[in-house]
């Protein structure tokens, strides 16, 4: 049996949405919809952190990791670049060996910036977040969740900053069409 795809409601409990955008849910909201209001309102942090934490984790860190590359341009800096290329390895092989791989190549990208998110988003998706060596520590359940909504702002945020609303609106678009091909919100609608 397929679990039931959280609220609104449950997401907003977790996903730290802002009093504004918190004002607008209404109980019996499902995330689609609920999401349009956000979008409509011109709340775009709070919608991509909403959809951050909607996603399964994969595919949040493939959305960021999306956002993060056009973000860093055609010809990104090496770091970024490697960051980037690390993390697309996680999302084609999800392995320990890669996962660790995008974390160390996001600390040396800087973790602030959009693709050095996107990898700290990879390596909290599963496993342990202690070194291979010593006991297992899990990664908190909203760790992913987190680093993928910063890395979607931040890249938003980069460059003109006068087409920052326009990136908001093309990344959570992105990210929408993520859902749609998961058919995330198929279940709620039932």
């Amino acid at each position: 049996m397929t679990p039931a795809t959280p609220t609104a409601a449950q997401i907003c409990s977790v996903a730290g949405l802002g009093e504004q955008a918190l004002a607008l849910l209404q109980q019996d909201h499902a995330q689609q919809p609920y999401l349009a209001v956000l979008m409509e309102n011109g709340l775009f942090k709070d919608a991509i952190k909403f959809l951050a934490y909607s996603l399964p984790k994969r595919e949040a860190v493939w959305w960021a990791w999306v956002c993060a590359r056009r973000a860093a341009g055609a010809a990104p800096a090496p770091k970024i670049k490697a960051s980037l290329d690390a993390t697309e390895k996680w999302i084609a092989q999800p392995t320990d060996e890669n996962r660790r791989a995008a974390m160390a190549a996001a600390e040396a990208a800087d973790e602030a910036t959009a693709a050095g998110s996107a990898g700290l988003a990879a390596f909290f998706s599963t496993g342990s977040i202690a070194p291979p060596d010593v006991p297992p520590v899990p990664p908190g359940p909203y760790l992913t969740a987190k680093s993928v909504s910063t890395a979607v702002v931040v890249a938003a945020l980069t460059g003109e900053p006068e087409k920052a609303a326009e990136r908001f609106r093309a990344f959570v678009d992105q990210g929408v069409e993520v859902a749609k091909r998961i058919k995330l919100w198929e279940r709620e609608n039932r």
